[in-house]
């Protein structure tokens, strides 16, 4: 269709058309009546004016097949000034049987000025869509996702656009954009009264009492929600049958022979599989839970109460479950932008389990949590989880070494949980060596243990097709003073000798050995003329890796000879940080976010390696039970969760190089977010009531059995 100019006279918005029109402005794109410019860019008005069940007028409006089919509306002279205005209210409706995505963007005068927004519609009556007059998140709500839509907004159903992006200067705004971004097919949608509002009420509206007394999303109902102590008590309390570990005590397999019996978990290789090997000698593959933890719960309430329909009183009883903590990290793409993010918290799962057992709520939950691993087929406690279930020596169990200290460290581009350790910091080696120390003081006898992580999604490498080199551009980069970027600069000179010599290599001006030490160097990214670029990269990577995982195995094995080193827990990695830590460690791990293990790390080169391989965090989310997110890998619906999971385990099970996967988490994360960065995710085998997801738990259980039987 061609883009079509309509202006309609006389007053739309029932103010004269002005230089800088001001105060609250409306629009009726049902019944035109204003000095307004409506254009409609592969867009048609059909049919008359209809009425919807609630008598507002409404138009129809197709959105042709097209690149980005849109209604423009904008004032025949001058701009609306909003300075006074908060909110902008569409009333729309889907025509059609499926949901619709509108976009949104606001102009302003000045280039770049817009605020943009793009919301679902969904199929079904008519309702108010409102866009926020300003940057908005759900991040800056202290959650990363924000509540379902739509929701009744006293009596109202409203669609509120929860994120907007952008800034605008709201005393010129020049235009109003609606569009369907490339529709395949034609998307008719019917708007009504458009119009502005002071103040944001249905922003706060949208998020208040989204949660009530037990932690859980207040507006919506699934088969596991409970609403009295009574139903708490009654669902958690079902007995599971604790499975049985065998002749075997720590859930090794009999039928695997002529393994090794070391007295301490191992790895070794048979037949062209590898295994772990229990400490009685027998095969082990590791089926996991992180985080199995009852601390799981806590979501940061100072400062929006509104959120939480019933809080308890922080006194009494119930002051064992506040505290505060602090979670702004200026360093951690994690923490940015998240609202709420210190202060006092609450921590709701844990007042539930106290609401079910009383008294002795911890250890009769630990008693609980074992019984239901064992039963769901599980054979390990993995990362992050209450030290009492290990030692209960009754599931073999990992320990976190978490090497913090103030050292230097190196930007690679992806530093979501923070920048990369600098290994040639004599700090680090003293950091590692405090670290080891701990995590290993009251274990290293304990044949329980199944071994050690170091740190967790290290930032090995940036992101983008240039991503691989992040760490050796970001070295060059780094401060003068940066012992890693001394360790670069001093191979390139004992290979190079002088700085000519470099400069050839890789097609740069370099004068001085001093010019490439500068501060904030721009390095050349690799390419085809320069082939020297990617060799010199490739051999700091090496180098840079083999530095963290020798110091952090050395340090490993002079405290604990006995156990494990199971790697580093890669969530982005190069080749070169890949075959360093299958030199120095026993197992490599990878935490896979994809549908299938394969799909998450490169299988041939692992199998070149000749390495064994531990998941150590794999999930599959939907938000059909409670929290506002689906995880890192979403389906639709909670059956599709199981269905996922067994399919991930089949072929991780299936797999000669894969000796375990770990899901992760045990307990859904807060619908308000957790305190480390927000996160709110229903991925949990419980709910945050610590009632188990039954149809999940059932299919995991079946898949466990299948796995361990590989």
């Amino acid at each position: 269709m061609k883009r079509h100019l309509l202006t309609w006279l006389p007053c739309l918005f029932g103010l004269a058309a002005c230089h800088a029109t001001a105060g609250p402005s409306v629009v009726d794109l049902a019944s035109p009546t204003a000095t307004v410019h409506l254009t409609l860019d592969h867009v048609q008005r059909t049919g008359a004016v209809e009425q919807a069940s609630d008598g507002v007028a409404q138009q129809r409006y197709a959105f042709q097949p097209a690149g980005h089919p849109q209604l423009v509306i904008a004032l025949a002279d001058g701009n609306w000034d909003w300075s006074t205005q908060g909110e902008l209210r569409l009333r729309v409706q889907n025509a059609m049987p499926w949901a619709v995505t509108l976009s949104v963007a606001i102009d302003g005068v000045k280039p770049g000025q817009q605020l943009q927004a793009t919301v679902g519609v969904p199929a079904g009556p008519a309702q108010t869509l409102v866009i926020p007059l300003q940057a908005t998140s759900p991040r800056g709500e202290g959650m990363q996702v924000g509540p379902p839509m739509p929701f009744d907004d006293h009596g109202r159903p409203t669609l509120l656009a929860t994120t907007v992006q952008g800034a605008l200067d709201l005393r010129h705004v020049t235009a109003v954009r609606l569009g369907v971004p490339s529709p395949q097919a034609t998307q008719t949608l019917l708007f009504g009264r458009v119009d502005t509002a002071s103040g944001s009420p249905t922003l706060r509206h949208a998020y208040a009492g989204i949660v009530d007394r037990y932690g859980q999303f207040a507006r919506a109902k699934w088969p596991e929600k409970i609403d009295s102590d009574a139903a708490l008590r009654a669902r958690v309390t079902r007995p599971d049958k604790a499975g049985s570990s065998g002749p075997d005590p720590y859930g090794g397999r009999l039928d695997v022979h002529d393994l090794k019996r070391a007295g301490w978990f191992h790895t070794q290789k048979q037949g062209g599989r590898w295994h772990l090997v229990t400490p009685d000698g027998h095969a082990f593959f590791s089926l996991g839970v992180n985080a199995v933890a009852i601390d799981g719960g806590r979501s940061y309430v100072e400062g929006r109460e509104f959120q939480f329909g019933d809080l308890p009183p922080d006194s009494g009883e119930w002051a064992a479950f506040y505290g505060s903590s602090d979670s702004r990290r200026a360093d951690q793409g994690a923490s940015q932008g998240i609202g709420f993010n210190h202060g006092r918290w609450f921590d709701f799962y844990a007042a539930n389990v106290y609401r079910v057992d009383g008294h002795d709520w911890s250890a009769a939950w630990r008693k609980r949590t074992l019984d239901r691993l064992q039963a769901w087929g599980f054979n390990t406690v993995g990362n992050w989880s209450d030290p009492a279930l290990g030692q209960a020596h009754r599931l073999p169990y990992t320990r976190s070494i978490n090497i913090a200290g103030v050292y230097a460290n190196v930007a690679s581009g992806f530093d979501y949980w923070g920048r990369m350790p600098d290994p040639f910091d004599p700090r680090f080696v003293q950091a590692t060596e405090a670290a080891v120390t701990k995590a290993s003081a009251d274990v290293r006898d304990d044949p329980w243990l199944l071994g050690y992580f170091a740190d967790n999604e290290l930032a090995w490498a940036g992101s983008g097709p240039q991503g691989r080199w992040g760490l050796a551009l970001g070295t060059l980069a780094g401060d003068a003073k940066s012992p890693a970027k001394q360790e670069f600069i001093a191979m390139l000179r004992k290979q190079y000798v002088a700085p000519e010599t470099l400069a050839s290599a890789w097609g740069i001006a370099l004068d001085s050995w001093a010019a490439l030490n500068v501060t904030g160097f721009a390095a050349p990214v690799p390419n085809e003329a320069h082939p020297a670029i990617a060799a010199d990269y490739r051999a700091w990577l090496r180098h840079y890796a083999d530095t963290y995982f020798r110091t952090v195995a050395e340090a490993i094995h002079r405290h604990d000879p006995h156990h494990l080193f199971l790697g580093g827990r890669f969530a982005v990695n190069t080749p070169e940080a890949v075959a360093a830590c299958a030199q120095y460690c026993d197992v490599v791990s990878f935490n896979i976010y994809a549908d299938l293990p394969q799909h998450g790390f490169d299988a041939a080169a692992m199998h070149a390696l000749d390495k064994p391989v531990l998941i150590g965090e794999f999930h599959f989310g939907s938000d059909d039970r409670g929290p506002f997110g689906k995880g890192v890998v979403s389906v639709w619906n909670e059956q599709q969760r199981g269905e996922a999971y067994a399919k991930f385990m089949a072929a991780a099970a299936g797999n000669p190089d894969i000796v375990g996967a770990h899901w992760f988490q045990y307990t859904d994360q807060p619908v308000t977010g957790r305190l480390l960065d927000g996160e709110n995710s229903h991925i949990g085998l419980v709910g945050i009531t610590d009632i188990p997801f039954a149809g999940f738990v059932e299919a995991v259980t079946a898949a466990n059995r299948q796995a361990v039987r590989r």
